[in-house]
């Protein structure tokens, strides 16, 4: 993907999750300043590590005692409980020079457990906090180290490449020498040589699926996105795979008890279908519930849930069916429920006078 691309992305990962980005990319294509204008448009401060230059005790801090208790004072560069939301970049994460600095950030990079905060060594992150990563690809062209498959593991992989369109509109927004810009509007391809294609080699892992659930639930990517960030965490074959049962699943009209026992998962999908698709569910929907002896709150709550979504006119056929069943007429006709059934029950009863 281009900057602007990876912008989008980080965007919706570091305000909307706890996940570690991991911005990859080769010399020059824009990583950091990419990230800096993130900050800057999330309204974020902003904490460079430049991870090459620093020793363990940067990362964790001076020990002290106090009686007989060993502590460790909090490193300079460590946001406090106090302070602005900050994103603190780790830059340069493969260029650690001690294997030992790279052992101490890797639980730094590594995002918090459900209801733990992120660490580093005794220090606890406030959750306001979070981290992105970047680094140059390990292709023999940079003096960098191989990160072990399970530190990859941890961090949602986000390619970037030289794309020129995206260069000539940051160029003419910058205001770039007009000599520069013109010449590589006519050469684009002397805009940069960058090297051979990044690939980090991401495979599936239960943790890495996990993370594709994560982004699934919270973050919501331009569809020509998607494939590139699920591939930066469980690989392109198995993301391809994904993608297309995925769509092969979003032709299928949702059933009655998707409706009913599983909304959460399926609400903006039930959003989103065509009108065949919505005729198909009303159906199962009625049948299911004609054959039903009871229905439990949490389906009622998410019958109602699906009947607020669809549009004005399939909203009265179901609403209709619906009256006509003893069980489930009694428990639309609830208070808590007027706002969404009473407009129909109230177009019906126009229809009939």
């Amino acid at each position: 993907m281009n900057i602007e691309q990876m912008k989008t992305v980080l965007r919706e990962i570091l305000t909307r999750t706890d996940l570690t980005p991991c911005v990859v990319g080769h010399r020059g294509v824009g990583k950091t300043a990419g990230i800096l204008q993130v900050c800057r448009e999330i309204g974020r401060q902003y904490v460079p590590l430049r991870l090459g230059q620093m020793e363990v005790g940067d990362l964790v801090g001076i020990p002290y005692r106090e009686g007989e208790v060993m502590h460790w004072s909090r490193p300079s560069w460590w946001p406090s409980e106090q302070d602005e939301p900050t994103i603190i970049h780790c830059d340069e994460l493969n260029r650690a020079q001690q294997e030992d600095t790279l052992q101490a950030i890797f639980q730094f990079v590594e995002p918090p457990a459900e209801g733990q905060r992120r660490a580093l060594h005794t220090h606890k992150l406030a959750p306001k906090h979070k981290v992105v990563v970047s680094i140059n690809p390990p292709d023999g062209t940079y003096q960098v180290a191989t990160l072990d498959r399970a530190l990859l593991d941890r961090m949602v992989m986000i390619t970037v490449e030289t794309d020129y369109p995206c260069w000539a509109r940051h160029a003419r927004q910058r205001g770039f020498d007009d000599g520069v810009q013109q010449f590589l509007a006519a050469f684009p391809q002397l805009l940069a040589h960058q090297g051979s294609p990044v690939d980090m080699q991401m495979e599936p892992t239960e943790r890495a699926w996990e993370m594709v659930s994560t982004l699934r639930r919270h973050c919501r990517f331009p569809a020509e996105l998607e494939m590139e960030v699920y591939a930066g965490i469980v690989g392109k074959e198995a993301a391809v795979a994904f993608l297309r049962w995925c769509a092969e699943q979003s032709e299928r009209p949702l059933t009655a008890a998707d409706i009913l026992d599983d909304w959460d998962r399926v609400a903006d999908q039930a959003a989103r279908q065509r009108d065949d698709q919505q005729a198909a569910t009303l159906n199962a929907l009625v049948t299911a519930l004609e054959t039903s002896a009871t229905m439990t709150l949490a389906q009622e709550c998410n019958l109602v849930a699906y009947i607020d979504v669809l549009p004005r006119d399939l909203r009265f056929a179901l609403v209709k069916s619906l009256l006509r069943l003893p069980m489930v007429a009694q428990a639309l006709s609830k208070d808590e429920y007027d706002g969404v059934i009473l407009e129909a029950i109230s177009e019906i009863s126009r229809e009939a006078s």
